[in-house]
């Protein structure tokens, strides 16, 4: 006979079945029997202080692990709280479980305590969501979660938890590694073919990937196909489109090409739809993408313009493209395309070391590239303050806030950064909007001894909102978007046991960064900087 499990130790076993070693949480009434049943289960639980930090560190922990992040949160409003991460974990096409505490099913339409229409609050920002409805069947939820979370194109998948399912009993045999797979997805013989066909006799060929594609896999796959075809693949994860200062000028490439390429990368507003001029007229697509109803989306817009178009999952489709690629013939082309995306104005190089205050944007990106190594994860955020840095440091891995555009991940990325990376040196670098998310998260970071090492660049402003007022409506009519002046976010980061530096001339930079990575603790390093607009990197 087999012996009855209660379903908060079910749920333990299945999630150690996917290999998941750390969970981000938030206690709560609905989860205490999950928390019970932690004891000696082997997986830590890194506890935060808001719920959507805890999404916002399971979704930087799946980007860099490349294994499904987990967040636990409680029901009603923890769980609320927790959804307004979803919107950047969709975009980033980022593999995240959101396991949501809630009340009992056997008091659902009494008026139980806190009971909320959590999956109905869930569904439209996931590409799954359930209420769990038997203890039995519980294990099995978490392994077809995780099937779904990482199938076609990856992203989030919620259940809520009744605790009358995690208190209940049940005989439950554990899934097996297989059932947390999802169904396989390649592309066909006959569509690699036509593709790599396409791309051979395309004078200008212009390749695009999209987030799914910036795991560790995702990083692999990407340079194999470049490297078979000698073309550069254009990684798209910037809210700024066609603007993404990270590509530097390929915006006029993309205007010049004869074919473009989507490797699992959504036609959208950051590729203007596919309209003229951002693309010619006369330019033939190929669509790879997962999702059915985006690839029939794509397919109308485009029309005539489409010349093949396939269901596949990126990471897939651009294996078997690369196992079967030859070099493409326009060399001249893939070292033009190479040439815009390492573009960067040269008005920029005069401001390296520039002394005094407050800082130029580009000064400060200048003197943060001194402090990426080899072994540096970038975490960067924000509005303006994120294009510049994007524009000036490159690092081995890189985390932004995404196709969302919605800015205040940075610092529970951060800390899932030092979690997934221990080793590693993590930067972060943000605005002073952004830092008023999520600062209590430092006190999570002292907790769970994560250190890494924050650059605010504070502006008193919410800039890009500042900057649109000023362009749209003139300077005159600007208001809202107004911080305190000088604000010492340094001070908030020591009160909670961190490390604080504040620097109002360049050249203190150097040696409060150099203090910062040396204390080993959480640290701030908040510079006054100019409130400039994001950078511009048209050539023309």
């Amino acid at each position: 006979m087999q012996h009855e499990i209660r379903g908060a130790d079910l749920l333990w076993g299945a999630l150690k079945g996917g290999s998941v070693t750390r969970v981000f949480s938030l206690s709560g009434n609905h989860i205490m029997p999950i928390y019970d049943a932690a004891f000696a289960q082997g997986i830590e639980i890194i506890h935060v202080r808001h719920e959507a930090a805890a999404l916002h560190m399971a979704d930087a922990w799946a980007r860099l692990t490349g294994e499904v992040g987990v967040a636990l949160v409680t029901g009603g409003q923890g769980h609320a709280n927790a959804i307004a991460a979803l919107p950047t974990t969709l975009a980033g096409e980022v593999p995240v479980l959101l396991l949501s505490g809630h009340a009992p099913l056997a008091e659902l339409g009494l008026g139980s305590f806190q009971e909320t229409p959590q999956v109905e609050m869930a569904a439209p920002l996931c590409k799954a969501a359930w209420l769990a409805q038997d203890t039995a069947t519980l294990a099995a939820d978490i392994a077809r979660a995780f099937r779904i979370a990482r199938g076609g194109r990856p992203g989030p998948v919620h259940i809520s938890l009744p605790t009358d399912v995690l208190e209940g009993k049940a005989a439950s045999e554990l899934p097996v590694e297989a059932d947390y797979q999802p169904a396989p997805m390649p592309l066909s013989t006959e569509g690699a073919a036509a593709i790599l066909a396409a791309i051979a006799n395309a004078k200008r060929p212009f390749l695009a990937a999209g987030p799914a594609l910036n795991t560790p896999n995702g990083k692999r796959a990407r340079a194999a196909l470049e490297a078979a075809l000698g073309l550069p693949i254009a990684l798209m994860e910037s809210p700024r489109g066609l603007g993404d200062p990270s590509l530097g000028a390929f915006a006029e490439m993309l205007a010049q090409a004869d074919l473009v390429v989507l490797l699992g990368k959504p036609l959208d507003f950051t590729l203007r739809f596919g309209r003229v001029p951002a693309v010619a007229a006369a330019a033939r697509w190929i669509v790879v993408e997962p999702d059915g109803k985006l690839l029939a989306r794509a397919v109308a817009s485009l029309g005539p313009r489409i010349a093949v178009s396939t269901m596949a999952a990126p990471l897939e489709a651009v294996a078997a493209l690369a196992a079967q690629a030859q070099p493409h013939s326009g060399t001249d082309w893939s070292e033009a395309l190479a040439e815009a995306f390492a573009y960067r104005p040269d008005a920029w190089g005069p401001l390296a070391g520039k002394s005094g205050g407050p800082m130029h944007p580009a000064t400060l990106g200048a003197a943060l590239s001194r402090c990426v190594t080899a072994n540096t994860v970038l975490v960067l955020d924000g509005g303006e303050i994120g294009q510049w840095m994007q524009a000036m440091l490159r690092a081995p891995e890189r985390i932004i806030n995404g196709v969302a555009g919605s800015i205040g991940a940075a610092i529970p990325f951060a800390l899932a950064a030092r979690a997934a990376r221990p080793a590693a040196r993590i930067l972060a670098v943000l605005g002073d909007g952004t830092f008023g998310f999520h600062m209590a998260e430092f006190d999570t970071a002292m907790r769970h001894n994560l250190p890494f090492v924050m650059v605010v660049g504070n502006d008193a402003k919410w800039n890009a909102e500042y900057q649109i007022q000023k362009r749209d409506y003139g300077a005159n009519r600007a208001h809202g978007c107004e911080l305190a002046p000088g604000t010492r976010y340094d001070l908030v980061v020591k009160a909670l046991g961190g490390h604080g530096e504040f620097v109002e001339r360049a050249e203190d930079l150097p040696a409060a960064l150099e203090r910062a990575f040396a204390s080993n603790k959480p640290a701030c390093v908040n510079v006054l900087i100019e409130g400039l607009a994001a950078p511009n990197l048209r050539r023309a």
